[in-house]
């Protein structure tokens, strides 16, 4: 009897703290994406946060966070509060070419999305520096299926039956 108060209360003491912490977090999200943002230009994210990825949360002040990768320079933006419950923007400026991590934290607890890295291009470029790696990879890839198809129609000659 004894043994199963002791271990009655063992088990109490390791599930209520545990239980005593849930609760506390949101889901963060954002759109658009950065692709395409060309250096000195404005990016206009809407931020949405939700606790338990369900009920909008007002009142926060989201930060989004961009960092070059590399040399680990940083600039934060403050988001201000949007149309509805729960939506945030900020207005974000990448300060020069190259790859950028961006963080956005809600400001509810240790909420907050990573994205990136992200290729901002130069200013006038017309459009992001992904876009012809992309036209190469969809080039390539017709290629690919003309030699793909052209060994499928000489297989199927060779196998067709003789008449007689």
């Amino acid at each position: 009897m004894r043994l199963f108060l002791v271990l009655g209360a063992l088990a109490c003491a390791l599930v209520l703290p545990s239980l005593a912490t849930g609760g506390g977090w949101a889901t963060v999200g954002f759109e658009p994406l950065p692709d395409g943002t060309e250096a000195g230009g404005t990016w206009t994210p809407t931020i949405f946060v939700k606790q338990h990825g369900i009920t909008p949360l007002g009142g926060l002040q989201p930060v989004v966070r961009i960092e070059e990768v590399g040399s680990g320079a940083s600039t934060k933006f403050l988001a201000t509060a949007g149309s509805a419950a729960g939506e945030y923007e900020a207005d974000v400026v990448f300060p020069s070419t190259g790859s950028w991590q961006v963080r956005i934290l809600s400001g509810f607890g240790d909420s907050q999305v990573t994205y990136g890295p992200v290729a901002i291009g130069p200013a006038g470029a017309g459009g992001s520096t992904w876009q012809l790696p992309l036209v190469g990879l969809a080039l390539a890839a017709t290629a690919l299926l003309g030699v793909f198809a052209l060994l499928v129609a000489r297989r199927s000659r060779r196998l067709t039956p003789a008449s007689g």
